[in-house]
């Protein structure tokens, strides 16, 4: 494109996600960085309402955009996102793809296609990757060894087409793959799952076991009473608090040639710039179509996490199998 031409955007999807999505390209709008084209949800009352707030047209059909923009969010129900972003990656549209990225991993391979196809750059909202929290922390990371991680929330007043492991804990996934580090390999999942309040699975736990030697253990529910978003773990010599619900990170450090173990304690509470996460994953976004790079979280990376998810669930499933058969 013209270095002068506006990116045209629109944002599909426009419920409790996918309106944030639209209130930020509104802002990037007026600060004259993109063009907002329009929103597109089917619920008129819904859609009506976004596209009230920011001025701009409302479509009911997604298809009445394929022609007219350069860049989608997509923040549908999960069992779409393969149609939508593929219709739009086959045109030469970009795509942001909230998580999980697709249904199946024969979904999320037909977009990774796509994209390669056509040259429409694909990235996946893994949003907790710009927390704030977590951006300052990840240049602290050297070799994570051991994870405890809990994300527990009161059930959501939103509509849910997937479990809690797709829903919340797929952030923790792709977290953890990200910081153990892409290219090492799960070599054993173990996990169990339960439905509480709805017909999915609510609340789980999953053990993750890397072969460079790295575990993770992962708690999620959305049937808590209190909201916690908490990630703590240990690499060679430092402890490290992750609070992405208070966007805070600290790194503790001992350092072995001390006198005395307690001599050696240095806590390192990070400095943390309060940037929205979603506008910071938008704008790396934009700032990867404009200089022709590489999204900074990759269909291939949205894979991956969900290849992790589908393995999690899988186990929760034969453990399922084994609780059902067991005498009443």
């Amino acid at each position: 494109m013209p270095e002068n031409q506006k990116l045209k955007v629109a944002a599909i999807g426009v419920g409790s996600l996918g309106r944030h999505h639209a209130r930020n390209y509104a802002e990037l709008a007026a600060e004259g960085r993109v063009e907002l084209v329009g929103v597109c949800d089917t619920s008129p009352e819904t859609g009506a309402a976004v596209a009230e707030a920011h001025l701009v047209p409302l479509f009911d059909d997604w298809r009445e955009l394929l022609d007219s923009v350069d860049l989608v969010s997509v923040a549908t129900p999960t069992e779409t996102h393969c149609e939508i972003a593929c219709a739009f990656l086959d045109r030469g549209v970009h795509v942001l793809v909230e998580k999980p990225i697709a249904l199946t991993l024969d979904e999320a391979d037909r977009m990774i296609a796509a994209s390669e196809k056509s040259g429409a750059k694909l990235m996946v909202g893994q949003l907790e990757r710009f927390n704030p929290a977590m951006v300052a922390l990840r240049p602290h990371v050297t070799k994570p060894l051991y994870f405890e991680i809990h994300r527990v929330s009161p059930f959501p007043n939103r509509s849910l087409d997937v479990d809690v492991v797709l829903d919340v804990m797929i952030h923790d996934l792709d977290a953890i793959q990200w910081l153990v580090g892409e290219d090492v390999k799960v070599s054993e999942i173990r996990a169990v799952g339960i439905p509480i309040v709805s017909n999915k699975v609510d609340a789980a736990n999953a053990r993750i076991e890397f072969e460079n030697g790295a575990v993770a253990n992962i708690t999620a529910s959305r049937v808590g009473t209190e909201k916690i978003r908490k990630t703590r773990f240990y690499q060679t010599n430092s402890y490290v608090v992750l609070d992405y619900a208070t966007k805070f990170s600290s790194v503790t450090t001992l350092n072995p040639e001390a006198a005395h173990p307690l001599l050696g304690i240095s806590i390192n509470r990070l400095q943390v710039d309060d940037v929205e996460p979603l506008r910071a994953e938008i704008t790396a976004f934009l700032d990867s179509i404009e200089q022709d790079r590489v999204p900074p979280v990759s269909g291939a990376d949205g894979r991956r996490a969900l290849a992790l998810a589908v393995g999690v669930l899988e186990k929760i499933d034969q453990h399922m199998e084994r609780l059902a058969g067991q005498p009443e």
